[in-house]
């Protein structure tokens, strides 16, 4: 692995000659956020050795270099899953290239069902938390010293200074935003209501498909990470109904310009 990585990080800074501090992952049906990015380069997915190329709809599948304001990003515009065939090493692996570029913060986002009564489809919510349910585990294997300790302390995965400076700014933007745990499932079936009724006996708010395998591999490498989710559809007794991928992604874009402007503040002001 950390030969594959060497190996990208070289052939990606001998492309762009850019040290990004900010990485944004970009969720499904959140892509445009690249729009407010001063974009230095764009290198497809499909181009890049040893990385993975995106299958879902709504993920564009390209590594897009610029800047915020001042700030220097690469944004991934298309995630990968354990539920398109990956192993969780190639679902992190940007993760890892990332870091190399010369990350430090993380910024993901996704779209989930939420279980939380007081949600509803469209909100924002910042994760504070995660619940692992993955089958699979990022970190599983020899342990790569370079990359981080064997043991990882995830009592804190998501920065509690990031949260709270995003709390901050969606004040000022008069962004209605709440705060939830996230519970990671492998999909890529949406839940039953048995399901759902588990995610939230558990303790979580709301649940997806992405995200928790990232953050755990970030923290591996000491990277702050603050999280974003978009509720797209809501899996409690009273709101479920059939619900489609179609539909996540439209409910994704109607809270896209809360999302985006979110997050563009943030890396502007923290």
């Amino acid at each position: 692995m950390w030969e594959l990585v060497q190996e990208t990080v070289s052939f990606i800074k001998e492309k762009t000659n850019f040290t990004p501090e900010y990485g944004v992952i970009l969720g499904s049906g959140l892509g445009s956020f690249t729009d407010d990015i001063q974009i230095e380069f764009t290198l497809p997915y499909g181009e890049i050795p040893n990385f993975p190329v995106s299958t879902v709809q709504g993920h564009n599948g390209a590594l897009v270099f610029g800047t915020i304001g001042t700030k220097k990003v690469v944004a991934m515009q298309g995630r990968f899953h354990f539920y398109e065939g990956y192993s969780m090493q190639e679902v992190t692996f940007p993760v890892r290239v990332m870091k190399y570029l010369g990350v430090e913060k993380l910024i993901v986002s996704n779209a989930s069902g939420g279980v939380n009564p007081i949600y509803k489809v469209g909100d924002v919510v910042i994760i504070r938390d995660h619940i692992n349910m993955m089958p699979e585990h990022p970190l599983r294997g020899k342990n790569e010293e370079r990359f981080g300790p064997r043991f990882v302390n995830m009592s804190a995965p998501y920065s509690k200074k990031m949260i709270q400076k995003a709390k901050e700014l969606a004040q000022k933007l008069n962004i209605e935003v709440k705060e939830g745990i996230y519970l990671g499932l492998q999909g890529p079936t949406f839940e039953t209501l048995a399901e759902y009724r588990m995610v939230k006996i558990l303790g979580a708010d709301c649940v997806g498909m992405s995200t928790v395998p990232e953050v755990i591999v970030a923290r591996h490498m000491d990277m702050e990470c603050f999280g974003l989710s978009v509720i797209a559809d809501m899996g409690d007794e009273n709101n479920i109904k059939t619900v489609s991928h179609d539909e996540v992604l439209e409910a994704a874009k109607k809270a896209e310009p809360k999302v985006k402007s979110l997050i563009k503040e943030l890396i502007l002001n923290y």
